[in-house]
């Protein structure tokens, strides 16, 4: 999972990374550990991120999460987590069950 960003982001932005690393360092630390889950911020106007940047095809700010499985490589951008950004225990309860489902292999 990624956040992506602008070199001066805006709060929202800044909340929507803040909260997506305090959510995965407080329930995902083993699979941090053993590579299961990889999270970072990511300045998307960085040259030296253009291959991510491609390879996700960010377009601006955004919290995107690729699977890898048997099928190959699936992103999805997750748009929700900017309506939950008012109340951290919501977003946080909210990321959680959706790396959930994606850990357990789940895309939908």
């Amino acid at each position: 999972m990624y956040h992506f960003h602008p070199t001066n982001g805006c709060r929202t932005c800044t909340a929507i990374g803040d909260y997506a690393e305090e959510t995965v360092k407080k329930y995902y630390p083993a699979e941090l550990e053993n590579k299961k889950l990889i999270f970072d911020h990511i300045n998307f106007q960085d040259p030296k991120n253009a291959d991510l940047v491609k390879k996700f095809e960010v377009t601006g700010s955004s919290l995107m999460i690729g699977v890898t499985n048997d099928a190959g490589f699936h992103k999805e951008e997750d748009v929700k987590v900017w309506y939950k950004t008012g109340n951290k225990d919501e977003f946080m309860t909210y990321l959680k069950n959706l790396l959930d489902r994606r850990l357990s292999g789940s895309l939908e």
